[in-house]
């Protein structure tokens, strides 16, 4: 295991600020007002998870919390450009040599799952016999070994696919959602010289099958979007509900010629289904004035989670004009009704610079959210950032309660090509690990895969008329201390405390609609 920065945990420290006083004029969407709360992050040592392997692109995380395990896998490893893995036993505080997954070569975009048991999913796509398809390598033993299920084989041969994603519900059920086109004739494409490709015509699809007998089967495919063949519909990220729907957040491109099938302009899309994918609602844009991705965005553009309440995060970046100035802005939108509604959307980099925004969002505590980016708009080139999102700042509009933080410790080069996705997970609503490519000085032109354990604090701070009080309440809970204020709390203890010795005991607790904790203090 090889690390970069200095072993001991840094803690970066922000206060709060409003998004309007950095991003400039923003043209749509929503600015955050100031949340009361500020948020440190607690940087672990960072590792480079991708050595002995020749280069990387694309990462996937995912995390074993009833063990501390963490799992990691990415393109580019061994001479047939095979699949990396490797994996941490302690947090993501080191991690072992990588390795290619069998029957990887070949292949790109990597994603994992992992089951209630500890059964792990690790699937990527690739092309066999004149068949395009994910294939999912499976392991009962946490990683030590693996064996591979080609069941996704699709009928018809010849077939167009690409960008898998996996999740797995609470009863053990793995589901795959996975661009499809029934002709890979009909699919054209372009590349970026630093970056990956992009389709510009073609019968583009996203479809969802299911497995209950680890990945040794799957249901047949079902479309999640409408206009089949030709839907012009890609990167259908999934995830599984508490009360075990499905949730799909898709990206919709415009098919402006229906014999040639020209694609243009795209946007977000939600839809989901209660009966294990055998019909689906009617799908809901999702940030609209936010405005449009051009389709010549390389990077997977969206991302999806859910919070431990259920509420449904968002992530997503857009291409547009500010007079005569390009732009790209990240942004993030929630629901708290299962998707039938989402916020207006709040926008997340600080920045609108016409340089790629690779947003993901990972789901935390009630209400919460951690929203990361991967972008090299520092002139320096590629770093890591991370904020967090309240939904319950400027009375529900949704809000950040840290500002942009780097992550990363070093720059990577911009012109080369970090992998289209990075990986971002949490271990508890406090605890979450992070994973990135990045061309950093020394790495011979090549991306390599950095991780590091976060950990996410918080110092709850107001003015009572006894003095300076430090409020400290359980995650995501909310301490009412006067009759017109209540406070967000990120990662506190689980007590109130005055400044001075004494303690403050709370005499009633009740909880509020919105599923906080209103503790009225004597």
């Amino acid at each position: 295991m090889a690390t970069t920065g200095a072993a001991v945990a840094v803690v970066l420290s922000v206060a709060m600020a409003g998004s309007a006083a950095q991003a400039g004029a923003s043209t749509s969407g929503h600015v955050a007002k100031p949340s009361p709360v500020s948020v440190r992050y607690s940087v672990g040592s960072i590792s480079d998870v991708s050595v002995g392997c020749p280069g990387s692109g694309d990462i996937s995380e995912t995390v074993y919390p009833t063990l501390d395990y963490v799992y990691q896998e990415f393109e580019g490893c061994d001479h047939d450009n095979g699949i990396g893995f490797s994996r941490s036993i302690n947090g993501g505080d080191s991690y072992t040599q990588s390795v290619a997954l069998p029957k990887s070569g070949g292949g790109w975009d990597p994603w994992l799952a992992v089951a209630p048991d500890g059964t792990l999913y690790a699937g990527f796509m690739n092309t066999i016999d004149h068949s395009t398809y994910p294939v999912i390598d499976v392991s009962h033993d946490y990683g030590l070994t693996f064996q591979v299920e080609q069941s996704l084989r699709p009928v018809q041969s010849h077939n167009w696919g690409d960008a898998d994603y996996l999740a797995v519900g609470s009863n053990g059920t793995l589901y795959v959602a996975w661009d499809y086109g029934p002709s890979n004739s009909e699919v054209k494409s372009k590349c970026s010289p630093n970056g990956s490709c992009w389709a510009t015509n073609g019968d583009l699809n996203v479809v969802v099958q299911s497995s209950t007998n680890d990945a040794e089967t799957f249901t047949p495919m079902l479309v999640v979007n409408p206009g089949y063949p030709d839907g012009g519909a890609d990167e259908g990220d999934v995830t599984i509900a508490p009360d075990g729907a499905i949730d799909v957040l898709y990206q919709g491109y415009a098919v402006v010629n229906r014999r040639t099938l020209e694609l243009a302009h795209g946007h977000e899309y939600f839809t989901n289904s209660t009966d294990g994918g055998k019909t689906w609602s009617a799908p809901v844009e999702v940030g609209a004035s936010a405005g449009q991705m051009t389709i010549s965005e390389w990077w997977n553009d969206l991302s999806i989670a859910t919070d431990s309440s259920g509420d449904l995060y968002a992530s997503w970046d857009t291409q547009g004009k500010v007079g005569s100035q390009k732009t790209d802005i990240g942004w993030v939108s929630f629901s708290t009704d299962g998707g039938k509604e989402w916020s207006a959307p709040v926008q997340a980099t600080p920045d609108q610079k016409d340089v790629p925004h690779i947003m993901q969002v990972a789901g935390a505590g009630p209400g919460e959210a951690y929203v990361a980016w991967l972008s090299s708009s520092d002139p320096r080139g590629y770093a890591l950032y991370l904020r967090t999102l309240w939904v319950g700042v400027d009375d529900g509009a949704g809000g950040w309660l840290s500002d942009a933080v780097r992550i990363s410790r070093r720059f990577g080069n911009p012109n080369v090509f970090p992998g289209d996705t990075f990986g971002i997970a949490t271990f508890s609503p406090t605890a979450l690990v992070i994973s990135w490519g990045s061309a950093i000085p020394g790495s011979a032109g090549n991306s390599s895969v950095f991780a590091a354990p976060v950990r996410v604090l918080t110092r709850c701070q107001t003015s009572m008329r006894s003095g300076a009080h430090h409020l400290e309440k359980v995650m995501n809970m909310s301490v009412q201390v006067t009759s017109t204020h209540t406070y967000p709390f990120v990662s506190c203890g689980a007590r109130i405390v005055t400044g001075r010795a004494g303690r403050v005991k709370a005499d009633r607790v009740k909880r509020s609609p919105s599923t906080a904790v209103l503790v009225r203090v004597k």
